[in-house]
């Protein structure tokens, strides 16, 4: 918004008509000291009002907002009209001022979910500001019943974006679901079909995304790491993600790898004497785990134990190197 000048009729801070002086080219109202405060807002490009922040405390800024008078109509239309037509900051700063009363009174509907009042209102003074910067005044409706759909739009979505890690409502039946199941519950008690089915109803939605909301909001964030402190014990849900090694290219190159072993070995089988494919298949490659032993072997072909392994070891280095070349 550019800077024009305020209305010359009203005060940020009460109704009395005032008394204006034009410094500068800019309308200012009242004696030196309240000039000297006026100028010093209107010299900034933004709107500048308390927040829960800059006051301390929530109870002070909530105690502060109330001080500030509600504007009549005239004076809502008449300061509608200077914003509308220059652009007037200062006509802007005196309507979301006397209506931050408002957003405080609409913060209070939504405490039951858990996230702190002070943000629940910074959010709502947003959408009071993009509700001035639309306000017509020429169509006949109060600045409060407009500002209204834009406060709670900006607070319903800082609650679905902060209410859990994970975002329960996307849908515009999730998010009507979302702010009125459970008021609309008979108990505290799971819904039964009939429950369901009347307030699917009610609220123009399946019966089907009734309990699918009423499940999500009886859930809770589970963290996919254990916590520190947890039992040894206790299985995390990340441990039942997708292993990456378990995606298909991989299992594709474990499959060939395995196949192209799988031929190396039989040809490199193939290259032994019988003696020595014997004893490589005695020693390694026995499917029930029952490996014999040298001395087993030895017996077998009336040599001695070293003999053997030095019959093993030979034939080892010869598949080994014909494996290399066929890998």
């Amino acid at each position: 918004m550019k800077q024009s000048g305020t209305n010359p009729g009203f005060s940020t801070q009460n109704t009395r008509v005032l008394k204006s002086a034009r410094v500068g080219g800019v309308f200012l109202a009242g004696g030196d000291a309240e000039t000297k405060e006026t100028k010093r807002h209107m010299t900034s490009n933004t709107l500048t009002f308390p927040t829960p922040a800059s006051l301390g405390s929530l109870d002070h800024y909530i105690q502060a907002v109330n001080r500030f008078p509600l504007l009549t109509a005239e004076q809502e239309t008449a300061l509608g009209r200077a914003l509308k037509e220059t652009d007037d900051l200062d006509a802007a700063r005196q309507l979301v001022m006397s209506h931050l009363r408002l957003v405080v009174a609409v913060s209070r509907n939504y405490l039951g979910y858990g996230l702190p009042q002070a943000d629940l209102i910074q959010e709502g003074n947003v959408g009071l500001m993009k509700a001035v910067r639309r306000f017509d005044p020429e169509r006949g409706v109060r600045l409060v019943s407009f500002a209204l759909h834009w406060i709670r739009a900006e607070m319903h979505e800082y609650i679905l974006r902060n209410w859990r890690l994970v975002k329960i409502a996307t849908t515009k039946a999730q998010r009507k679901l979302f702010f009125n199941l459970r008021s609309l519950k008979a108990s505290s008690a799971a819904l039964s079909v009939a429950e369901a089915k009347a307030i699917a109803r009610d609220l123009g939605v399946k019966p089907e995304e009734v309990v699918e909301m009423e499940t999500r909001l009886g859930g809770h964030d589970v963290a996919l790491d254990p916590a520190p402190g947890d039992e040894e014990n206790f299985v995390s849900p990340i441990a039942y993600l997708t292993n990456s090694e378990d995606e298909p290219a991989q299992i594709l190159e474990r499959q060939e790898t395995a196949q192209n072993r799988s031929k190396g070995l039989q040809s490199a089988l193939a290259k032994l004497d019988d003696r020595s494919r014997r004893i490589i298949e005695a020693r390694w490659l026995r499917e029930d785990d029952s490996a014999a032993t040298l001395q087993d072997l030895a017996d077998e072909y009336g040599v001695s134990a070293e003999r053997i392994r030095q019959i093993e070891s030979k034939a080892m280095k010869t598949m080994r190197s014909q494996m290399a070349a066929a890998m």
